[in-house]
């Protein structure tokens, strides 16, 4: 049994203190079973981080909700991202953005601010969630989940402009008080990227996973059973955006790649 006591002091011997932004990715079942389930790995985190720390998790829905006939409300619309983010976006305190397919929740110094630009249509842009986090010297925590689950990568393909992404027409959306809105989101990739996205084999990883591990910028433990990953964004950037600027692993660079986006309704 894993107790919130396990995973304080796992994420303190990862180095997690009291005032950084780190943005998670997790699965519960990956640890075995913890006391209390999803909220105690969300206290546990909110007690190393504190309030002048910023908690982020994904809460995406990935246009679920439009394939059924319905749309996106970002007061019900649950997240398909982990029984953690679902319980973290409900909290007392805690931000959601308003992207209709891909919304970030947020908690702590700088929710506020980083849920507040109504226009960070594409999901990973400078001006969102985690774009933002980026600038401000963010980390991303993976809890029991590999890089197949980055969001981060995301970011670094919409730097380099990558052409398998593009902005849909606008979708219907209802906001924190019932109100309608529309929104432009991500019109997503009509083929998996062979660097970032999990690829077709079962248990395979990004390509990038092999230069993560060989540059020692992320530090790995167990708790549990699960493996911990934690790194500084801004020193896994340049080795993901190597693999999308010069290719490699029998595989072209992002200007000499033939996925584009796909079409939908919208």
């Amino acid at each position: 049994m894993v107790t919130k006591e396990d995973l304080k002091k796992g994420f303190a011997e990862l180095g997690l203190r009291a005032g950084m932004k780190v943005n998670v990715h997790s699965s519960l079942s990956s640890f075995g079973h913890v006391e209390g389930g999803a909220d105690t790995v969300i206290d546990a985190l909110m007690e190393t981080l504190t309030e002048e720390g910023t908690l982020m998790m994904p809460s995406f829905n990935h246009g679920a909700p439009y394939q059924h006939g319905e749309i996106f409300d970002v007061r019900k619309t649950k997240s398909v991202s982990g029984i953690i983010t679902d319980t973290f976006w409900r909290r007392e305190g805690v931000r959601r953005s308003l992207n209709c397919t891909h919304p970030f929740a947020v908690w702590g110094k700088d929710a506020d601010r980083y849920v507040a630009n109504l226009t960070c249509e594409k999901v990973c842009e400078d001006a969102s969630p985690i774009g933002q986090m980026y600038h401000d010297g963010g980390y991303v925590l993976l809890l029991g989940v590999d890089y197949g689950s980055n969001t981060f990568h995301h970011f670094v393909e919409e730097s380099v402009n990558c052409p398998c992404l593009e902005l849909s027409k606008p979708y219907p959306a209802k906001g924190w008080n019932g109100e309608d809105y529309e929104v432009r989101t991500w019109n997503w990739r009509n083929g998996r990227c062979p660097f970032d996205d999990p690829q077709w084999k079962p248990r395979e990883v990004p390509r990038y996973t092999a230069d993560m591990d060989a540059s020692g910028v992320a530090k790995k433990i167990k708790i549990g059973e699960a493996t911990v990953t934690f790194y500084a964004m801004q020193e896994a950037y340049p080795i993901i955006l190597k693999n999308l600027t010069d290719g490699g692993h029998g595989f072209p660079p992002c200007s000499g790649c033939t996925i584009r986006p796909a079409k939908n309704n919208f």
